[in-house]
């Protein structure tokens, strides 16, 4: 792997020790629920059943649907937070850094759409102090955008790089909409091309 690049997401990977496989699976198929149906609108029986286990075995892994969920939004929020920050150390050049943020971003948009509709509609449901967590990662990880975009293509009011910032997540985070039918190799060059041009036009 070259210097500064970001293993592609193809299992969960949560914040603290490496979680067992059981943990990733039960963190997957309740992401993926969660998406479909809502917080509210699915059981722990619903996620044992497509995680292939009992309802009460998920009670091994996770005390709570709410630890559920905060593990799941806190993990992908530090996730991006700390990829975005190695990235942007580890490419010198301007133009450089800012495509490879879009690249990662991307990738994670594409592999992982049911977590930014999870993220859209159940931020709410958090516990107060898990989703302060995560608005907090959330903003460090604009931060990190926003140095990159101005220091990359034409001069911005710090207004401008903000308003810019929003509108590329927007573009990338339409994955559940725009990429919902399509391979992530197709749409992937389509939404890096999109992003990189309204960024640096």
């Amino acid at each position: 792997m070259e210097q500064g690049t970001v293993t592609t997401i193809d299992t969960w990977s949560g914040p603290g020790s490496a979680p067992t496989r059981r943990r990733e699976q039960i963190l997957v198929e309740a992401s993926r629920l969660f998406a479909d149906q809502g917080f509210h609108g699915t059981s722990i029986d619903g996620i044992g059943a497509a995680a292939g286990v009992s309802g009460p075995a998920i009670y091994r892994h996770f005390p709570s649907k709410e630890s559920l969920l905060t593990e799941m939004l806190v993990g992908i929020s530090e996730y991006l937070l700390d990829g975005g920050r190695r990235l942007a150390a580890n490419h010198p050049a301007p133009a450089e850094r800012l495509g490879a943020l879009v690249e990662f971003h991307v990738d994670f948009a594409l592999h992982r759409p049911e977590l930014i509709s999870v993220q859209d509609r159940d931020l709410a449901s958090l516990p107060d102090d898990a989703r302060r967590r995560v608005r907090a990662l959330q903003r460090a990880y604009v931060e990190v955008w926003e140095d990159v975009i101005s220091r990359s293509g034409p001069q911005r009011t710090a207004d401008e790089v903000r308003i810019a910032a929003h509108a590329a997540f927007g573009l990338m985070n339409s994955t559940p909409r725009s990429a919902a039918h399509t391979s992530a190799e197709t749409a992937a060059p389509v939404l890096t091309a999109m992003a990189l041009a309204a960024l640096v036009g």
